[in-house]
């Protein structure tokens, strides 16, 4: 697995990351947890260093799942985990923030234990808490890295202007924002602002909540639990509209002998030596596949070829409802 570095913090990552939100939250009931423990191992074993998680996934348990997993391994892997949500919130349903100093502190502490760690590798502000300045929060994460108790600031979702005002008081090293071939609104400021600033980006979503790899369309149903089910993205009307999209990265994949997904992976990588993706599974065949576009090396020609594919169709249907579209980019 190719290595790459976040930022001018330097953070070492595979290039390929694994995010381990669907192993416990947001894509059904959560999943057995011997069976999560064999993927996140066998992720490491593969050669994937790289592993996101958060307090509100669960809430609580999927820390507890990648802290317990990891655990043997732990000098070898880079744990990134997130605060900023209410106690008990879902961030699904619009919910409370809360990141003020205090509760900042308290959930290090809290991760700390579940994650079975002395340092966190990335602490991410989960979303921009309108209510408590910037400076403030990044104040308060300064001081756990003068503390020892996280090694590397992040911000998910975050504005320009926020990252710009965050930096300045305490380096941010990355940043998490959903990023793929059919969410593209960052490249106009945010990936201008990163790359000025030495600041990392990381993914979420690369393969469009498992769009992209082509296996969802029209007649896909969505079990209970699982949240695709009320995203506009992913009502029949626009699955249907959407499905040109995926008809072009399965002929630009059979072209170059690999799967849709494996093009959408290379194509992210392919944009910045400094982003590292963190597609999520919960399946050891699937994380084979997603590891291996590490190795599809795109040309500048291929990746004109897919842009040219993709800005021939128009996306129907945002990614998100209203209320929760409304607390990113802040």
């Amino acid at each position: 697995m190719q290595k790459r570095l976040l930022g001018k913090a330097g953070l070492d990552v595979s290039a390929i990351g694994l995010g381990c939100m669907g192993m416990s939250f947001s894509y059904g009931p959560a999943k057995d947890t011997g069976e999560m423990t064999k993927v996140l191992r066998g992720a490491v074993e593969r050669g994937v260093t790289f592993f996101d998680t958060a307090e509100v996934y669960g809430p609580y348990i999927n820390e507890e799942l990648v802290g317990e997993a990891l655990a043997p391994v732990r000098d070898k892997v880079v744990i990134a985990t997130k605060f900023g949500f209410a106690v008990g919130a879902d961030p699904r349903n619009a919910p409370a923030l809360n990141s003020r100093p205090d509760h900042i502190r308290e959930v290090a502490e809290a991760s700390l234990k579940r994650l079975r760690t002395d340092v966190i590798d990335l602490f991410y502000q989960h979303r921009v808490d309108p209510a408590v300045p910037i400076e403030d929060v990044a104040g308060a994460v300064g001081e756990l890295i003068k503390a020892g108790k996280v090694k590397h600031f992040g911000l998910s979702e975050a504005g320009a202007k926020t990252i710009r005002l965050a930096h300045a008081v305490t380096p941010v090293t990355a940043l998490q924002s959903e990023y793929s071939i059919w969410w593209r609104p960052i490249e106009a400021e945010i990936l201008p602002t990163l790359e000025e600033l030495g600041i990392g980006l990381v993914p979420f979503s690369p393969l469009g909540r498992g769009y992209l790899t082509g296996k969802i369309n029209a007649s896909t149903t969505f079990g209970a639990g699982d949240f695709r089910g009320g995203l506009p993205r992913f009502s029949p009307e626009a699955l249907t509209k959407n499905q040109a999209l995926i008809d072009l990265l399965a002929k630009i994949a059979a072209d170059m002998g690999a799967t849709p997904a494996q093009i959408a992976l290379a194509w992210l990588l392919a944009q910045k030596p400094w982003i590292a993706p963190i597609p999520g599974t919960t399946k050891l065949e699937r994380l084979e596949e997603n590891i291996a576009a590490a190795a599809l090396n795109l040309t500048a020609a291929d990746v004109r070829k897919i842009d040219d594919a993709a800005a021939a169709v128009e996306i129907e249907g945002g990614r998100y409802p209203e209320r929760l579209e409304a607390m990113v980019e802040r």
